[in-house]
């Protein structure tokens, strides 16, 4: 578990089964993550009885619950992910989700730190990228505020609802 603040990143639980249910299924935000059809509970609940326990590089992934402690009381609030996890090249890519009700309360910056922080200093990563639609402001001016740098865009990159998004790469490289 990694804790800042009011802040608290850590592996999901069984309790938060009804919380991704929610948020995976969320349409909405379907783009981002390349879903096209909705997760059972069975396949959730299969997922939370088996990630993390891996090696992450092994797994590919490392997957947090974003919560925030409101009134002594812990209240999931988003996943925090960094996947396509590559031991040979020491880089990983960065995904943020916040549930609506979450989101323009600065909670994606202060994961984000805790989540930087956790890949150069406890996975030993070298690099750290994202990838932005074109449209998402929000998300470029988070990613950019932590010193993730413009590599490049990706032209007609996603097919979403049947209209063609660039999408930006973003890198962050840890000086060693």
């Amino acid at each position: 578990m990694l804790k800042k603040g009011n802040i608290i990143l850590r592996t999901p639980e069984p309790s938060d089964l009804d919380f991704l249910f929610g948020l995976e299924n969320d349409s909405k935000i379907w783009n981002v993550s390349q879903t096209r059809v909705p997760f059972s509970r069975f396949d959730l609940e299969q997922y939370i009885l088996t990630t993390n326990r891996q090696e992450p590089f092994a797994q590919g992934q490392v997957r947090f619950i974003l919560e925030v402690i409101e009134n002594n009381t812990q209240v999931p609030a988003g996943l925090v992910d960094i996947f396509n996890l590559d031991a040979l090249h020491r880089r990983g890519a960065v995904g943020i989700v916040l549930a609506e009700a979450w989101r323009g309360r600065s909670l994606a910056g202060k994961a984000l730190d805790m989540l930087i922080d956790y890949a150069f200093n406890f996975l030993n990563l070298h690099q750290l990228y994202c990838n932005i639609e074109k449209e998402n402001e929000a998300s470029m001016r988070l990613f950019r505020s932590r010193n993730f740098q413009l590599a490049g865009l990706k032209k007609d990159w996603q097919l979403i609802r049947g209209e063609w998004k660039d999408e930006y790469l973003l890198q962050l490289i840890h000086n060693e």
